[in-house]
Formats: structure tokens, C-alpha cells, sequence
């Protein structure tokens, strides 16, 4: 079965359905669906979603920096549930110039190299500066009628970290949360080259290999092996974040059947 989720305006959004737990049980299709960003769906696409999928919620992991570059998306105009939770420090833009700001976003002002550990660190950052929006999107997840669709600019470093601890709170073991995260890379060349269609993006992309850019499984497995040492796992850290027993079990139930 694939899990790909083929559309004109997209090219990594992927159903997070069929996977299986530690149970013996089988994460929900049509539940949870990963994506990169959704500023080009067609109307077909957008049919698609809402009235195919049952897609109710948006959850846009993006800074307020990106918004103002790509504007209101086509899915502003429909009905669904829109939740914008930056994962990235948005102090950072203050004066800055949208280019400037997106170097920032991207990274060019840091010049190491984009291997395995500055990935989890980069990761591990979300978890400790913006743990509100973290929560909070994963909130959404848990409290929405249908569908759905988690998603930032590539659908891979935010996105991945995001739905990861969703699906270990399901129960999927660690070896198929990696084995979602590392999927992207099939779909990496297309992913930025979509992405540098968009001029603020092409001047301020750090201009790091393909290598450089490609999810790895130590990456997601140092951020798992960081809430389990810091937390006892996803679930310590969400009551650690306020959430209740109540409410941890309701985001399981509606990931898995």
C-alpha cells in the first residue's frame, strides 16, 4: 500500500494511516496526513482533500516570516480549521528584512554542516524553545473532527519532528516513526526545487548539498532517545506540557482503530 498522497500543488504529503503499533493495532487512514507546503493546490486538489479525505484542520508549522512571503493560501477560502503554530523563535525578525529573516529561518548564517547530529539538535531546538507550539499542535491533531493535514515548507524538519511524537503517542515503535521520517528523501530533489521557485527562498536557501538536506535516521531517533532520557517519552513530555491522561489517551484513540 502506498501512503503517498499524489496532487498538482504538493510533492510530500503522505497518509500516515496503515502503520502498525506496539498493540498489534493499525494507525487510522485519513487521520493524520504529513505534507510540505500548501500555497499551490489546485482546486481539485483542494476538493480532493476536503470532500475525498475529510480533511477539517490545517496545522502550518511555518514562521510568520513565510506567511508574509507565500500570502494567503487556497485553503483560506474553504471551510477547514486553520491553526498556525511556529516552531521557529519569531524575536529573530525584528527589523529584518524578509530575506533576511528567511536566511535566518534556513540557516545561512550558521556554517556548519547539515549532517545527522545538527539535524537532532536543530530537532531537539523546537522541543526546548517552542515547546507551546509543539503542544499546541499536536492539540490540534487531538481536537479536530476529521482530517488532519500537519505541514511547514518542506514537510520534512518540523513536520517530521511533529508528527513523530504523534505517532509514538499511537504506540508505533521507533523503527517505523524513522522509517516515515526517512520516506522524504525519495521526494527530496523535487521538494527543493519546488521550494526555490519562490524568489525570497531562492536567495535565501543556504546552498548545502542534497546530502546535506536529507533526513537520516539519526536525527530522528536522537529526538526520540531525547524525550525517553528527559521525559520517560512523548507522553511524559506532553503532561510535562500540561496535558492531561484524559487528553493523551483521546490523541491515541483518534490515530488508531
Amino acid at each position: 500500500m502506498t501512503r503517498w498522497i499524489e496532487l498538482d500543488g504538493v510533492v510530500n504529503m503522505r497518509d500516515l494511516g496503515g502503520l502498525p503499533t506496539r498493540d498489534g493495532r493499525i494507525t487510522r487512514e485519513g487521520r493524520l496526513i504529513r505534507s510540505d507546503n500548501l500555497q499551490d493546490l489546485s482546486e481539485g486538489d483542494v476538493r480532493h482533500l476536503v470532500e475525498e479525505l475529510g480533511v477539517t484542520d490545517v496545522v502550518d508549522l511555518r514562521s510568520h516570516v513565510e506567511h508574509e512571503v507565500t500570502g494567503a493560501g487556497p485553503l483560506r477560502s474553504t471551510p477547514l480549521t486553520h491553526h498556525h503554530h511556529s516552531l521557529l523563535r519569531e524575536d529573530l525578525d525584528a527589523g529584518a528584512t524578509v530575506e533576511e529573516a528567511l536566511a535566518v529561518r534556513w540557516g545561512r548564517e550558521n556554517p556548519a554542516p547539515r549532517d545527522g547530529t545538527f539535524w537532532a539538535r536543530h530537532y531537539t531546538g523546537y522541543l526546548t524553545r517552542r515547546p507551546d507550539s509543539v503542544a499546541a499542535a499536536l492539540a490540534a491533531v487531538r481536537d479536530s473532527a476529521g482530517g488532519t493535514v500537519v505541514h511547514c515548507a518542506a514537510g520534512k524538519d518540523r513536520t517530521g519532528t511533529v508528527v513523530g511524537m504523534a505517532l509514538a503517542v499511537a504506540g508505533v515503535p521507533e523503527e517505523e516513526i524513522i522509517a516515515d521520517y526517512v520516506l522524504t528523501a525519495e521526494r527530496l530533489e523535487r521538494i527543493i526545487g519546488r521550494l526555490i521557485e519562490v524568489e525570497p527562498y531562492r536567495r535565501s536557501l543556504p546552498t548545502h548539498t542534497l546530502e546535506e538536506q536529507l533526513p537520516r535516521a539519526e536525527s530522528i531517533a536522537a529526538v526520540l532517545a531525547h524525550l525517553d532520557a528527559e521525559h520517560g517519552g512523548t507522553v511524559g513530555w506532553l503532561e510535562a506540557a500540561g496535558w492531561t491522561p484524559e487528553q493523551v489517551t483521546r490523541l491515541r484513540d483518534r490515530l488508531v482503530g
